[in-house]
C-alpha cells in the first residue's frame, strides 16, 4: 500500500496532525477529515487534501471516502465535562460505525485502521494488561470509545473490511497540552501529589505512537488484530513526576494530600458547575489519574509488528518542555 490513498481523521488534532504530516512527509496523498477547514491551513500548506465532514454527518463521510484505499480513524471526543454524555456517544460510538459504513460503500478501502484506547481497560487490576484483558471502562467516555471499538470488532469478525484497531497509552510530546497541568505546577514547585504516587502509568512519545499506527496500517499480521501500542517500562507517578522536575530544573515534589478528601471535592464541584454550565475546576475523572493502575505490556505489537519505541522518557519529556517553554505556556 506504498502510494495508496489515504484518508486520516482528527488531522487537526495532536495524534492525526501527527499521523498526517508524517504521511505526507513520507511522500503519500493523504486526505483529512476536517469539520473546521480553516483550522487545517497547516496542513493544506503541506499538500494535505482538506474534505469538510463530521462524524455524525455520514453524507459527508461517503464524500470524503470517495477513491480511498487506507483509513486512520484517530479522531474522537476527549474528556472534557462541558461534553455531554450523548455528544461523546455520536462520536465516539455513533462516529465509529457511521466511518465504517462508509468505507463498506466506498468499495476501494483495503484496510480501516481504527484508534481506541488504553482506557477500555479502566484501572487494571492485574498489571500489567495485554489486548486479552477484560474490559472495565471506568467513565463515560472510556465507556463510549469501548463501545465504539465493540463495533469495529462487529464489523472485522463479519469480514466487512480488514480492520487493524490499536489502543494508545498516554500520550505526549510536543504539541501536546494535556500534560501541561503537570509541568506548569512542577516547574513553579507548586505540585501536589493526590495519594501515594505508587500507581503506575505508561506513556508513548508521539513519534513511536505514529510509528506504531503505520505499522498497523501497513503490516500484513495487523488486519483482524488488536495491539497496545505505549512505551516501556510503565513507571509510577512519583518517577513521571521525578523526571519532568528534573527536566525543568526544580527539585523533585514532595507535597502530598490524601486521595479521598480530593476525590470527594472533585464531586462537589462537579455539582456545582454542572447546573451554570461552566467547567469544574476539579472533577472525580481527574483525580482517578491519582488512584487507578494503568500499566501494559507491548509484547504482541513487538512479536507480530517489529514495534520498537525508541524515544525514552527522560529526552522525550525534556523535548515537551521545550516545546512549552517555546510556547510561552510555561
Amino acid at each position: 500500500m506504498g502510494n495508496a490513498k489515504i484518508l486520516v481523521t482528527g488531522a487537526t488534532g495532536f495524534t492525526g496532525g501527527h499521523l498526517a504530516r508524517r504521511l505526507a512527509g513520507d511522500g503519500h496523498a493523504v486526505r483529512a477529515l476536517v469539520r473546521r477547514p480553516e483550522k487545517g491551513k497547516e496542513l493544506a500548506d503541506l499538500g494535505i487534501e482538506l474534505v469538510p465532514g463530521d462524524l455524525t454527518d455520514p453524507e459527508s463521510l461517503h464524500r470524503a471516502m470517495e477513491g480511498i484505499e487506507l483509513v486512520y480513524h484517530i479522531a474522537a471526543t476527549f474528556r472534557e465535562e462541558s461534553i455531554s454524555e450523548e455528544q461523546m456517544w455520536a462520536v465516539n460510538c455513533d462516529g465509529v460505525r457511521n466511518m465504517l459504513e462508509a468505507a463498506v460503500t466506498a468499495g476501494t478501502v483495503q484496510r480501516f485502521v481504527h484508534c481506541s484506547t488504553i482506557g477500555v481497560h479502566g484501572d487494571v487490576k492485574n498489571p500489567p494488561a495485554t489486548e486479552e484483558s477484560p474490559y472495565a471502562p471506568g467513565d463515560y467516555y472510556q465507556e463510549s470509545k469501548t463501545a465504539g471499538e465493540k463495533i469495529a470488532i462487529e464489523y472485522m469478525k463479519a469480514g466487512k473490511l480488514p480492520i487493524a484497531i490499536f489502543r494508545p497509552g498516554g500520550i505526549y510530546g510536543p504539541g501536546d497540552t494535556r500534560f501541561l497541568k503537570l509541568f506548569r505546577p512542577i516547574k513553579k514547585q507548586r505540585f501536589l501529589m493526590i495519594g501515594s504516587g505508587k500507581v503506575l502509568y505508561t506513556l508513548i512519545h508521539i513519534d513511536d505512537l505514529v510509528d506504531g499506527i503505520i505499522l498497523c496500517g501497513t503490516h500484513q499480521n495487523a488486519v483482524g488484530n488488536i495491539y497496545i501500542l505505549t512505551g516501556e517500562p510503565a513507571l509510577t507517578l512519583n518517577q513521571f513526576m521525578a523526571t519532568i522536575a528534573d527536566v525543568v530544573g526544580v527539585p523533585k515534589p514532595k507535597l502530598r494530600v490524601p486521595v479521598m478528601p480530593i476525590y470527594w471535592a472533585g464531586y462537589l464541584c462537579e455539582l456545582a458547575c454542572k447546573p451554570l454550565g461552566i467547567e469544574p475546576p476539579l472533577y472525580r475523572r481527574r483525580v482517578d489519574f491519582f488512584r487507578k493502575d494503568r500499566s501494559f505490556s507491548v509484547a504482541k505489537a513487538r512479536q507480530e509488528l517489529g514495534f520498537s519505541p525508541k524515544v525514552d522518557l527522560r529526552t522525550g519529556l525534556a523535548q515537551t518542555a521545550r516545546w512549552y517553554e517555546e510556547q510561552g505556556l510555561m
